[in-house]
């Protein structure tokens, strides 16, 4: 009992220390350390006695161990009081050096503000440096920029012209560009000081350049100068000259391109002019007015004086070699003086084109040389002003001459592939030039265009008319002038021209009716317009694919006439037969019109067995000697041979149907008795 009542007051003594709150995990761990010291304390006093005895024990034996103790400290007494005194040396030696480093630490301290100071005047020095350096640079430049070398004031007021005296120009206009640069610059003493200096060191280059250019286009007017050697070997050669005059002499520089201007287009204008009147000595007059004097005002009348004026005249309708001057577009142009030695004329074409091939290689190089050397595309037309003035005087005296079509349309042409080549070198400066030339020339060439169509429509078919059905020359003579327009408007022609073509083919079938009515027999009349339009035909096969369409044209009038010559001829030949079976006999043999007899077909049946061996030799003699072309003389009688064959087959299967139409077997001439003959005739041709 007393044992449990001992344990229930340690318990009540200890559990409020080792109260927990059972939610908590420490309070758990607190718990089983309570519960192991409660196992120790009961231990404990379970086995109190034995605990008393060697708590006994062990107060003996600390007492045994104080008095040990108190010996030991009373013999170390001196040591300790020795320690003592040598520890309290130390103190003081240890507060001697407290103090020397407090004063180390001031005198630190001191230095530190001493190099902070030195920093800061340190930097302070370095941007002063900074600046100074900095003003000097600006300065150095400044006072460089300004100042005139005795060196270059000698160059430039005594020098010779030459690539040192540009190299001193090119100085010297620094210096005058940094005074404008900057208007601070501009207005400080030290350069208002210079000013003057280099404002006369100005005036006196400009003077000089200007003075050494201008000798030079002096001597361009000099005859016989090559001009074009001049400007690339000299002149180029000062292009920065000329920069310097535009850059800080624009009046001066004004005054020298005038003064080029007025010398290349007088120099220019002469040249155009005598080359022009050389050309005129060369030219082969034929085609103008002058040439068409004595003949009327009709392109007609030269074509019906005679074969020999015809032949004079026949270019004015034939394209021909004429058309060789477009493939030598580029070739160089005449020379007046050797072509006079030679006393060759040329075709007014040949005249045009090396006048404009010289008008362009002299545009050309000037036009390059301009924008090189001064930059001003604006002086090439005023340069060019007389050039242009002399050709267009020169084409307003020739053209209203000109009453040949096939000259103007090759003028035309060849403005067109001047113009092209222009643009391949890709030079505009002749573009305004070449479309004025090209209004000049199209207004004459309608109005000459209309001058063939009207001699066409106004012409005295009678007068014209020849005795014969063979092509009419002035027919071939409009057909070919027909062929020419079309090449030449498909070589380089813009539309203009189709619509005067269509009417130029009307002109010639109204030609063709006209001079056919003046044949007494619509056979003759078939042969002439048949022969013609076949000669139409093989002109316009030379002229190549662009005259396919007018060729297809011509190709179908042949055809409509050939079945009416066709008709025609056999009608002369074999009338009674073809009346009798186009009146009674339909052509697929299946009805007849008009019941037939035996006394009806027998004479038509006795006059074609009797005659129709000679009448074939007749017509393939007629065909033969009409035709022009026997080609076309073939095609005829085959057709002819083919009709005969047709009607005779209609004529025998007719009689075969009519009563009696055995009686007049012995009459009928067998099919292939007719197509022996006939392929006679075939292999003769």
């Amino acid at each position: 009992m007393a044992g449990a009542h001992h344990e229930r007051r340690i318990g009540e003594h200890f559990g409020r220390f080792f109260s927990f709150d059972e939610d908590s995990e420490s309070d758990i761990k607190n718990l089983y350390v309570a519960l192991f010291c409660f196992q120790v304390l009961i231990t404990i006093l379970k086995n109190g006695e034995k605990q008393r005895s060697l708590a006994t024990l062990v107060e003996g034996n600390l007492g045994h161990i104080e008095e040990a103790l108190i010996e030991d400290y009373i013999e170390d007494n001196d040591n300790l009081a020795l320690l003592h005194d040598q520890i309290h040396e130390c103190d003081i030696i240890l507060s001697q050096i407290g103090s020397i480093l407090s004063g180390f630490q001031v005198h630190i301290g001191s230095i530190s503000s001493e190099i902070r100071s030195l920093q800061v005047k340190s930097l302070d020095i370095s941007v002063k440096l900074k600046n100074r350096k900095l003003v000097e640079t600006k300065l150095a430049g400044f006072v460089e920029e300004i100042i005139a070398p005795p060196g270059l004031v000698d160059i430039l007021v005594n020098g010779e012209i030459n690539d040192g005296y540009a190299r001193s120009l090119e100085i010297l206009s620094k210096k005058l560009k940094f005074a404008q640069v900057d208007p601070l610059i501009n207005a400080s003493k030290a350069l208002k000081d210079i000013k003057q200096e280099l404002e006369r060191l100005r005036q006196k280059a400009l003077s000089k350049v200007s003075s050494h250019i201008i000798e030079f286009f002096f001597a361009m007017r000099k005859p016989g100068t090559n001009i074009q050697i001049l400007q690339q070997n000299l002149l180029q050669k000062h292009r920065y000259l000329v920069l310097f005059l535009k850059e800080h002499g624009s009046e001066t520089y004004g005054d020298l391109c005038a003064s080029y201007v007025d010398t290349m287009n007088k120099v220019l204008s002469t040249y155009f002019r005598v080359y022009v009147e050389a050309l005129e000595g060369l030219k082969l007059d034929i085609g103008g007015s002058s040439d068409l004097s004595g003949y009327g005002s009709s392109i007609i009348d030269i074509i019906t004086r005679g074969r020999e004026l015809l032949r004079d005249h026949g270019f004015m309708f034939s394209l021909g070699e004429r058309a060789n001057i477009l493939k030598e577009i580029n070739q160089p142009g005449l020379v007046p003086h050797i072509s006079q030695v030679n006393s060759r004329k040329y075709p007014y074409e040949v005249i045009f084109r090396s006048l404009q091939k010289l008008l362009m290689d002299t545009a050309s190089s000037e036009y390059l040389f301009i924008e090189a050397f001064f930059g001003e595309e604006s002086l090439f037309y005023q340069i060019f002003e007389g050039p242009f003035a002399v050709i267009d005087r020169h084409l307003d005296h020739t053209l209203p001459n000109c009453h040949d079509a096939i000259r103007l349309m090759l003028m035309i042409c060849i403005t067109r592939k001047h113009q092209l080549v222009m643009s391949n070198r890709q030079l505009p400066c002749l573009e305004s030039y070449f479309n004025k030339a090209v209004m000049y020339l199209w207004p004459r060439f309608k109005v000459v265009f209309d001058m063939y169509l009207q001699s066409l429509y106004q012409c005295d078919a009678k007068t014209l008319w020849i005795d014969g059905t063979h092509p009419h020359h002035i027919v071939r003579c409009y057909v070919e002038f027909t062929a020419s327009l079309v090449q030449l408007n498909a070589e380089c022609g813009d539309g203009q021209l189709d619509m005067n073509l269509e009417r130029l083919r009307s002109a010639i079938d109204v030609l063709l009716v006209r001079l056919a009515q003046n044949f007494t027999t619509p056979k003759l009349q078939h042969l002439f317009v048949l022969n013609n339009y076949d000669m139409a035909i093989s002109i316009l096969k030379e002229a190549g694919d662009e005259a396919k369409n007018l060729q297809r044209y011509f190709e179908e009038k042949l055809e409509s006439n050939m079945m009416a010559f066709v008709d025609d001829l056999l009608m002369e030949h074999f009338s009674d037969l073809l009346r009798f079976v186009r009146s009674r006999v339909s052509e697929d043999l299946l009805s007849y019109n008009e019941r037939s007899n035996i006394a009806d077909i027998e004479p038509v049946v006795k006059n074609f067995a009797m005659k129709w061996r000679s009448a074939l030799e007749l017509m393939h003699n007629e065909v033969v000697t009409s035709c022009s072309n026997l080609l076309s003389g073939m095609a005829i009688l085959k057709a002819a041979m083919a009709q005969l064959l047709n009607d005779y087959n209609r004529l025998s299967e007719c009689v075969k149907k009519i009563p009696g139409g055995s009686a007049l077997n012995r009459h009928l001439v067998s099919i292939t008795s007719i197509s022996y003959e006939i392929r006679k005739y075939s292999r003769a041709l």
